[in-house]
């Protein structure tokens, strides 16, 4: 059961940003009232672009989460490296996407290196 699970996370993740990519994201940025943040509607468009692919890397996270309990205790320190390193990960797409303009990115590094500091102790 916890590997169907995984699984279906890991599609589940591939589906969202495929689908959410070509047939909401796409249409979404061809309307011209999008609202001009720092200039000009690109932050928003990678703004929404970020957000949107952020939920197939918690989805992914979790999937590893459960893949590492089927038929283990997990311990403290690996729950807190696995959500350390998802956090870096997201910290790299508003850093990609944005240029680093959406500071987001400042947030999900700290929480990702306080996380392996209080995983290593």
């Amino acid at each position: 059961m916890l590997y169907i699970a995984t699984t279906l996370l890991i599609l589940m993740g591939i589906l969202h940003s495929y689908l959410g990519e070509r047939y909401l994201l796409m249409r979404l940025f061809k309307r011209s009232e999008l609202p001009k943040l720092l200039g000009d509607a690109t932050f928003t468009k990678n703004t929404l672009r970020f957000v949107w692919h952020l939920s197939t890397i918690a989805w992914w996270g979790l999937a590893y989460l459960i893949f590492l309990s089927t038929g283990n205790t997990l311990t403290t320190a690996q729950v807190l490296h696995v959500i350390g390193a998802l956090s870096i990960i997201s910290g790299l797409l508003p850093l990609w996407f944005t240029r680093g303009k959406h500071l987001s990115w400042i947030v999900f590094f700290l929480v990702g290196i306080l996380l392996f500091i209080a995983a290593n102790k």
